[in-house]
């Protein structure tokens, strides 16, 4: 890669184009009857949380309605079959093939993970893989809200003339947190564990590219947005682990790397404003930045854990002029593979939905853990 020719030939502010996405889901599909034969039987619990564990389940099948899950975890060696780093390559891979295009091109990588606090950085360790010698890179650590700011970021980086094209992925390896011999069971709590019914493994990756103007036909990023509306509201997910590092023997006997979420009474008191949810106001201010309008909307993609959720919040954005039918989710046959799930339903709507000139593909979150959120509009066009 030449950096000095980087900007050649493109006119800025520039057009940022999707060229490529591709997607990895760990394993075969599993039901939700082998949740727990994955992750394993919290058998040192106490018997009050086992008992409860056993009620929960039922529950959660039929509150989230997620007909099979992907984990990378082999149930009778105990051992990871994947990784961040290894799903976010083979994922990448597709990308890069479905842009046809090689690793070396690639520019600037920008990642997007839930949470990590591995040396090296998570961006450098896939550079590597990828057998990329020099790029430009960047990880983001935001939760659910991460795979939004790697493609703002990525999308400022490109429209700026900084970079010709970007290499935007997300990976999530959920089962890591939520495998049997991860919790100090006789510790563990309720909220600690509710999460093992929601998340699921995988990742997915675009490939940007920067152009004067939009040629051809495709998908182009017409605005990325992001905010934290959670300044004076508690945190309703997360752990206890400190602002340093901690001994890890100390960590563990403290139960302080349990991941906990607040339940469904306590997390509604925060979610909910008295002018609507906190999502709903999110998603008000950034269409009063950059307007849509709501006829156009092709698909409506909400990066919700539970589809009971994304049905309510739908019902909210009716006032906005946003239809119902417009919902995109594939959780159901893949379970909620957290910030990743933002790229994989692009990849989805790129290989198997016939998109018309005009048509705007609308994304947002809100996260939990200090309500962070983010969105993106996506437009197609169709030039001649």
């Amino acid at each position: 890669m030449k950096y000095e020719n980087r900007s050649s030939g493109i006119r800025h502010p520039a057009s940022v184009k999707i060229i490529g996405s591709g997607s990895f889901l760990p394993g075969v599909a599993i039901l939700p009857d082998q949740v727990d034969d994955y992750l394993g039987e919290l058998t040192d619990a106490p018997e009050k949380i086992r008992k409860w564990l056993k009620r929960v389940r039922i529950l959660m099948k039929e509150l989230l309605e997620v007909e099979y899950y992907h984990f990378a975890l082999d149930p009778v060696t105990r051992q990871f079959t994947e990784d961040n780093i290894t799903m976010s390559v083979k994922a990448a891979r597709k990308a890069l093939a479905d842009a046809r295009m090689n690793p070396e091109e690639i520019e600037l990588i920008v990642y997007g993970s839930a949470h990590q606090d591995q040396m090296p950085t998570a961006s450098v360790r896939i550079q590597a893989e990828l057998g990329i010698e020099r790029c430009g890179e960047l990880s983001v650590h935001a939760n659910c809200t991460s795979a939004y700011k790697a493609l703002l970021l990525a999308g400022e980086l490109l429209s700026t003339g900084r970079y010709k094209n970007a290499l935007v992925i997300s990976s999530s390896m959920s089962s890591s947190e939520l495998i049997a011999e991860y919790y100090n069971q006789p510790l563990v709590k309720k909220e600690e564990l509710i999460l093992r019914y929601f998340l699921s493994d995988g990742a997915s990756a675009l490939v940007l590219q920067a152009e004067s103007e939009h040629t051809g036909k495709g998908l182009y990023l017409d605005y990325s947005y992001m905010e934290s509306a959670g300044g004076m509201k508690p945190s309703a997910m997360g752990n206890q682990r400190p602002a340093y590092w901690m001994n890890p023997r100390e960590e563990y006997e403290k139960g302080y790397h349990h991941l906990a979420q607040m339940f469904q009474e306590e997390l509604r008191a925060n979610f909910y404003e008295a002018n609507g949810s906190v999502f709903l106001n999110g998603l008000k201010r950034m269409l009063a930045l950059h307007p849509v309008d709501p006829v156009k909307i092709r698909f409506f993609q909400i990066n919700f854990p539970s589809k009971h959720i994304s049905e309510l919040v739908m019902d909210e954005c009716l006032e906005l002029g946003i239809d119902r039918n417009t919902l995109y989710s594939k959780m159901a046959t893949m379970g909620y593979i957290g910030p990743p799930m933002a790229f994989l339903a692009l990849d989805l709507i790129r290989k198997e939905e016939v998109l018309n000139h005009g048509d705007i593909i609308l994304s947002f979150v809100t996260e939990v853990s200090k309500f962070m959120q983010a969105g993106y509009i996506l437009k197609y066009e169709v030039k001649s």
